[in-house]
């Protein structure tokens, strides 16, 4: 049986002897599906892995029973708790709870784009972005690999690289003239107009570097380091602009001294006291421990490969205020014997995923090669539309998200039943909010200033003769909503058309969506619905909640 090819830190390096060939067989499956933009068929995975497609079957019910990816037909697409394991790597680093709120600032305040990245080897990652909505978008995705040469924090990275980097950074691109082995940027269509090395020597002299163009035409971008407490470069920070916009040489002459200023309110909060971290819940606090491994083995069988989930479980018990872990705290923290962590952790140093100094391990930037790229990018929507499905599909009736647009919810996501007699709304479609099961949820979550201003600004014209209307009665219509968590509505958007929705709530707390089940009037009776549908609700809900939480820790989630 083919092992498929096994991916190390540098290339000709031999797997250790004591490397746990299932756990690097799993990494190469999700690594693959990354590159590949988060969805591949299984055949495909088997060939582009080049492991057996029995092997790649296993590898994906294993990450499916963890929550890492769905299973759909024959596509294998990742799911938004991998992301755990990024988030575990930015909870450790800091960085993008310290620093990204000022980013954001800077971005406001610059009207541009700012971004934070962190070095790679001879490559950059970006940990932190703060676009601008524009029909001409200028971002990259949290977690994305560039090469360093073509990038404006390329150059001060490299102003400290040793001889050994330099060496793995010619032969990079000798091998890979065109960087290929890149997929978030286009191929190389010419060469550099001025060598690399020059570069780094003058952006190291000048403690900034310009990108004129070269990760594709019409991008430029200026970087200034940000120095930790001990003066080394902690990561740099980028404004990204559009030749539209500024050329390389005005968005220096315009932005400098700004950023700068940025760099210095950056530099000192990496000085001061580390705030407390609030430890992360659910699916994102640590992944499945030896005892949930175990019991997941027995009951799967050999479907179910043990040492994936405990090599992942290592990766994930890291974080805030866990940076360096040692042997034993690794081992305590998964339940796993110290052997077994051991191998776990010679594997994923040698696959450059994890880091040793002295006794302790760290997470490296590899870790959000991981699924994390696809993943940041998905949208509310995107990450509601799966367990909508499944609750349409038990359910036989309509699912539906919205959000509250104005004095309307507009539908963002939808999932309709095949039936002669169904609720008929498109995505976009726009409804009053105070007559809608949904739109009562949404208004019950707004804070009570912005809710007593609704009442007293909508218009509350009856749709049918069983609308409720009045600002009085909605407003305690909308408390006891509030209070129960749900909302029934029956006839009063449209006579036979009868729904229960629920909220949607973000990491902080906040309703940013609902969700609810739409159906006639004759299939179930209002006793039915209170039941049968509103417990399939709640849950529904739950798993979508429990999906943003995770992908929303570090990135920002659209509601559509």
């Amino acid at each position: 049986m083919s092992t498929g090819p096994v991916p190390t830190l540098d290339p000709g390096v031999s797997a250790p002897a004591e490397a746990v060939a299932p756990l690097v067989r799993g990494i190469d499956v999700l690594r693959v599906l990354t590159d590949a933009g988060g969805t591949l068929s299984l055949s495909e995975l088997a060939r582009a892995t080049g492991l057996a497609r029995s092997t790649v079957d296993r590898i994906c019910a294993t990450l499916a029973h963890m929550g890492c990816l769905r299973l759909d037909g024959r596509d294998a697409t990742l799911a938004p708790p991998l992301m755990a394991v990024g988030n575990a790597y930015l909870g450790a680093l800091r960085l993008p709870a310290l620093l990204g709120p000022r980013a954001e600032r800077l971005a406001d305040e610059l009207d541009e784009s700012v971004s934070l990245a962190v070095p790679d080897a001879d490559g950059i990652r970006f940990i932190h972005q703060a676009t601008r909505r524009r029909a001409m978008s200028l971002s990259f995705r949290i977690g994305d690999l560039l090469p360093a040469e073509r990038t404006a924090p390329g150059p001060l990275f490299a102003s400290a690289w040793d001889e050994d980097l330099w060496e793995r950074w010619r032969a990079r691109r000798a091998a890979d003239p065109e960087d290929r082995a890149f997929p978030a940027v286009p191929p190389r269509q010419e060469a550099e107009k001025e060598p690399f090395e020059e570069r780094v020597a003058r952006a190291g002299a000048a403690g900034c570097a310009l990108d004129d163009q070269l990760i594709e035409p019409g991008l430029v971008a200026l970087a200034v380091p940000v120095r930790g407490p001990e003066g080394d470069v902690a990561c740099v920070v980028s404004v990204v602009s559009h030749t539209s916009r500024h050329s390389a040489v005005s968005l220096r002459e315009a932005m400098l001294g700004r950023l700068r200023d940025a760099v210095t309110e950056m530099e000192e909060a990496l000085r001061g006291p580390v705030p407390d971290a609030p430890a992360p819940t659910g699916p994102d606090a640590t992944g499945p421990d030896a005892a949930w491994a175990a019991e997941a083995k027995q009951r799967l069988g050999r479907d179910f490969v043990e040492s994936l989930a405990r090599g992942l479980a290592v990766l994930t018990v890291f974080g805030p205020g866990r940076a360096e872990l040692n042997l034993t705290g690794i081992a305590a923290a998964t339940g796993l014997a110290r052997a077994t962590a051991r191998r776990a952790l010679i594997t994923l140093e040698h696959l450059g995923y994890v880091a040793s100094r002295g006794r302790g391990f760290r997470l490296t930037p590899r870790v959000l090669a991981l699924g994390f790229p696809p993943l940041s990018h998905l949208t509310l929507a995107e990450i509601a539309t799966p367990h909508m499905r499944a609750l349409s599909a038990e359910l036989h009736d309509s699912v539906s998200l919205t959000v509250l647009d104005g004095d309307d919810i507009r539908y963002t996501a939808r999932v309709a039943t095949s039936r002669v007699m169904s609720v008929n709304i498109s995505v976009g479609t726009r409804f009053p909010a105070f007559a809608t099961s949904m739109g009562r949820v949404l208004l019950a979550g707004l804070a009570p200033a912005e809710r007593a201003a609704f009442l007293a600004r909508a218009d509350l014209a009856p749709l049918t003769p069983r609308t409720v209307t009045g600002a009085d009665r909605l407003g305690a219509l909308l408390d006891d909503v509030r209070h129960q968590g749900h909302a029934l509505v029956d006839g009063e958007l449209e006579e036979g058309l009868r729904s229960v929705a629920v909220p949607v709530r973000d990491l902080a707390g906040q309703v940013v969506a609902a969700v609810n089940v739409a159906t006639h009037s004759s299939r179930r009776e209002l006793a039915r619905v209170t039941d049968e549908v509103l417990p399939a609700l709640l849950a529904t809900a739950s798993h979508i909640e429990a999906d943003l939480h995770v992908a929303g820790r570090f990135a920002r989630i659209p509601a559509a």
